[in-house]
């Protein structure tokens, strides 16, 4: 089956030579008209529409909109005008245009044969290159049945979710986390908490945007992760029903429902998790110094975390015009978190004789709340892809943090110890306004101008209470409680010029943006009011970002691509609190008020091959990153009321970072009933910089790879198997060992594919976990760290009014310009 897009750069060519052909008749009529689906009414974005004169040579053609329409300039006389869609009829309809001519309403019929073909590719993950981006649609993974957003990007080429949730992109954490385009409160103000909550269902497809354009937001050195939403199409009421079972014990709930109409579509994704997520940790200190007693020390924690989550969307879209429309949208999201951490701490000797034996016992009741209400106006001023298109956007988050600490000595002398108390409240609000206009010419050159403004407040309060003795009365710590506020506020414009040359397609793009950072640090009095502290900061950042994509299209199933961007990595938040953390009293994070954005610039070369069966991508990039951030290890000078010594982790700009990488991922389906995926990553990264008179450069090689297979066994019984393994890796000070992990899952489907009974292991050899030793002049750590345990689910998914296989059908698209921007 021909690509859409290699059918379409076809048909601009032939189109341009008739165009020249036929330059001195200058008498133009319009033909126009709506492409809809037979069996459900739903518009049939960018079909191809072509007009072929007697002799059935191509006269002039075009694509549909997203709303189905078309509109075509023709000379008049008479011709055949046929319609084509990937899985679908063609069909020709006879014409005489003498005059402007609008044919209504037409409805195509899918091709069966076509259509299993389609089903079947809907059913694994698709990849699909563009000038700026790889387009993954999740399709039917199975591993990810009953599972969250965060679980689902694990499985997505390049992209790798660590044991603690932390999402990277070809082994980089600096990574931006959209949500349809925008930043957005469904992904945490750029934390992952809110992914964990968000069921994988949910998701139509992840851009993979390793050079992103100047549309985008500058920010994040690795590049962007956008997730789409799904919205459905079809008219009528339609929708879904989820339900899935833990063990470890945990249970969660999902109801998608949608009633789109002429006049408008009305949607919501509502679910609730309640779910028990054990892990484990382990801590062994070793100290050089000859002043301390203790020559070792080290910690056992054990985390019992109950998670219960409820979120909504719902939203209205209004159909201002056939080719216009609002939609106003609320996503609520509340959570009530209640963990428990066991902490066995012991001291040693050199000789590893036991000098003391604490229990401390952490119980903590987190509750967050999070609300973003969503305003946006789309208009497509023609169905060649002149369009504007306006958002505004608010949110407002809080959390509510409670700590008890209770530690008693049970070595040598068994006794109780003082008490402490925390109360964390954090509040953050932002206001995000951006309007972005496309402006084409013909079918092969685009501009596009746009503006987004974004301010982000924050605020931290932070206070800590403790006895002087057991049994004895709370009195405020002085020096560790604070408040911290916190403000970020972004102003961008840019600008940029796609156009198609032949077998080349390129996209040249300017942003300009400038970054507020500002800061204020207070202490607390014995009242427990705020006072100033001489710790504040107030700083402004001006940046160009040039981007630069190009792609050459080999032939309609292969091309070389190659892309050029500038980036910047913001200092978040915690990184520049300037107060530590209280998680334990040895080992402790403080962020760093002197902390400077880092900006980094990408090279990416990329080459594609496919066809009906496998799909080939690969590509080769360097980075070279200034005054890049990296987190280390020092000694405070400070002790324990035991005599150990408190180190601490503080992030700061260490100089320079150069990291080159090659990928290959490669997508196989050789039988209707086998499928493989497999994707490796190797990168190389070499950090240089001196902080406090230590050279903390290093030279680290790692990779990572995954493999997965899914076979359909007779009784239509589907499992998949999900391999991963991430090679060891190493920085300044630390060496990380590699990791491993197997998820397995099952499927049957059942009554038309209305009900699927799914199970699937998360982590089946129990493997997941972190293990790391970080060596310096005056100590030496070894820790290993496990965020969950292997987790079993059973789901439970009933479909109404849709199929299956309607998930994959609107997203084979092709053309030469889409939503995002310019194409290849």
């Amino acid at each position: 089956m021909k690509s859409l897009i290699s059918y379409i750069f076809l048909l601009s060519i032939l189109l341009g030579l008739s165009q020249a052909n036929y330059a001195q008749d200058n008498r133009l009529v319009v033909v126009k008209g709506q492409v809809l689906d037979q069996l459900d009414q739903s518009p049939l974005s960018y079909a191809s529409v072509g007009i072929f004169d007697e002799n059935n040579q191509l006269r002039s053609g075009g694509i549909t909109s997203d709303t189905g329409f078309f509109e075509i300039e023709i000379s008049p006389g008479n011709y055949t005008l046929q319609v084509d869609y990937i899985s679908y009829e063609s069909r020709r309809i006879d014409l005489n245009t003498d005059n402007t001519l609008d044919l209504g309403t037409i409805f195509l019929t899918q091709n069966q044969e076509a259509l299993e073909e389609v089903v079947v590719r809907a059913e694994t993950t698709e990849v699909q290159i563009r000038l700026d981006k790889k387009i993954y649609t999740i399709g039917k993974d199975l591993t990810t049945s009953g599972a969250t957003v965060s679980d689902a990007l694990n499985n997505v080429p390049s992209v790798t979710v660590d044991v603690d949730g932390s999402i990277a992109l070809r082994g980089n954490d600096n990574v931006r986390i959209l949500i349809n385009g925008k930043p957005s409160a469904i992904a945490g103000f750029g934390q992952t908490d809110a992914l964990r909550q968000l069921p994988a269902e949910a998701i139509e497809r992840v851009e993979v945007i390793t050079a992103p354009s100047a549309r985008y937001d500058a920010e994040g050195t690795a590049g962007i992760l956008n997730i789409i939403l799904r919205k459905e199409k079809t008219r009528g009421l339609n929708g879904s029903l989820q339900a899935n079972f833990n063990e470890p014990f945990g249970y969660g709930t999902n109801v998608s429902l949608n009633w789109r109409t002429d006049k408008f579509n009305l949607f919501t994704n509502t679910g609730y998790r309640h779910r028990e997520r054990p892990g484990n940790a382990s801590y062994d200190n070793r100290y050089f110094s000859p002043d301390f007693e203790a020559a070792r020390y080290t910690e056992r924690r054990s985390f019992d975390r109950l998670q219960k989550g409820f979120n909504t969307n719902i939203g209205l879209e209004y159909f201002l015009t056939k080719s216009s429309s609002i939609t106003a949208s609320i996503f609520w999201r509340t959570s009530d978190d209640n963990d428990q951490t066991e902490n066995q701490a012991k001291e040693w000797s050199a000789e590893d004789l036991l000098l003391s034996h604490i229990e401390r016992l952490q119980y903590q009741d987190e509750k967050d709340e999070s609300v973003q209400y969503a305003l946006n106006y789309v208009n497509d001023l023609n169905t060649q892809g002149h369009k504007l298109t306006a958002d505004i956007q608010y949110e407002q988050e809080s959390e509510d943090q409670f700590s008890s600490i209770l530690e008693r000595l049970l070595s040598p002398e068994p006794q109780g110890l003082p008490e402490e108390e925390i109360t964390q409240v954090e509040s953050v609000s932002r206001l995000l306004a951006q309007a972005d206009y496309v402006l084409p010419y013909g079918q092969d050159r685009q501009f596009e101008l746009g503006f987004r403004y974004d301010v982000r407040d924050q605020t931290t309060d932070y206070l800590l209470q403790e006895q002087a003795q057991v049994n004895g009365p709370f009195e405020i710590n002085l020096d560790l409680s604070n408040r911290f506020d916190f403000t970020q506020n972004i102003f961008a414009l840019y600008s940029q010029y796609g156009a198609k040359f032949g077998k080349f397609s390129a996209l040249a793009g300017l942003r300009l943006e400038r970054t507020g950072l500002k800061g204020a640090a207070a202490g607390v009095n014995n009242q427990g009011n705020t006072q100033a502290l001489n710790l504040d900061f107030d700083k402004d950042f001006l940046g160009l970002f040039p981007t630069l994509n190009l792609v050459y299209e080999l032939s309609e199933n292969s091309n070389f691509s190659l892309g050029y961007n500038r980036r910047i990595n913001r200092p978040r938040s915690w990184f520049i609190n300037p107060f530590p953390s209280r998680s334990s009293e040895t080992n402790i994070f403080q962020g760093n008020p002197d902390l400077n954005p880092a900006y980094a610039s990408t090279i990416d070369l990329g080459y594609m091959i496919k066809n009906r069966k496998i799909t080939l991508t690969t590509s080769i990039y360097g980075q070279y990153e200034t005054e890049s951030f990296e987190r280390i290890q020092e000694e405070t000078g400070e002790v324990t009321d035991n005599g150990i010594p408190v180190i601490r982790t503080i992030p700061i700009n260490l100089s320079t970072n150069q990291r080159i990488g090659f990928e290959l991922g490669i997508l196989y389906n050789p039988a209707k009933w086998l499928r493989f995926n497999s994707s490796f990553n190797f990168f190389q990264f070499e950090t240089q910089g001196i902080y406090n008179d230590i050279d903390f450069g290093a030279k680290n090689i790692s990779w990572f790879t995954r493999a997965g297979v899914k076979v359909n066994l007779p009784g239509e019984v589907n499992t998949q198997t999900n391999l991963f393994y991430r090679g060891p890796n190493q920085n300044a000070q630390t060496k990380s060992e590699g990791i491993a992990s197997i998820d397995f899952a099952a499927s049957k489907d059942l009554f038309e594919e209305k009900l699927s009974i799914s199970f699937n292991v998360n982590d089946l050899l129990n493997s997941r976990k972190r293990r790391s030793l970080t060596i310096t002049d005056d100590f030496e750590s070894d820790s290993v760290f496990q965020w969950r345990v292997r987790t079993w689910t059973v789901g439970v998914l009933y479909r109404f009014n849709q199929k299956k296989s309607e998930r994959g059908r609107n997203n084979n698209r092709g053309g030469g310009f889409d939503d995002e921007g310019f194409e290849g």
